[in-house]
């Protein structure tokens, strides 16, 4: 399912709040959930391994770090497709 209406900041936004749902209305769902599981996993794996001390963001730091990477990379994504079509005679 493509959305070819939504702007690349509605995208942004929607990525902000919700990992891997960006990617899926830029019409890349695949990367979408690979981004969304992968959030997941490290942020389980930074519970498991963190200090006992360690704040909330350093306890959930590996689920943040793909959480950012994944919003930065739907809105590439989106961006691109805007210009692309922009070009498109």
């Amino acid at each position: 399912m493509r959305f070819d209406h939504l702007n690349s900041r509605l995208i942004l936004a929607v990525a902000i709040v919700l990992p891997g749902v960006g990617h899926v209305l830029a019409g890349r769902p695949g990367r979408g959930l690979g981004f969304a599981f992968f959030t997941l996993v490290f942020a389980w794996l930074t519970t498991k391994f963190a200090a006992p001390d360690a704040s909330v963001l350093g306890r959930y730091a590996g689920g943040f770090f793909v959480w950012a990477l994944s919003v930065t990379d739907a809105y590439r994504i989106a961006r691109l497709d805007e210009v692309r079509a922009m070009l498109k005679p």
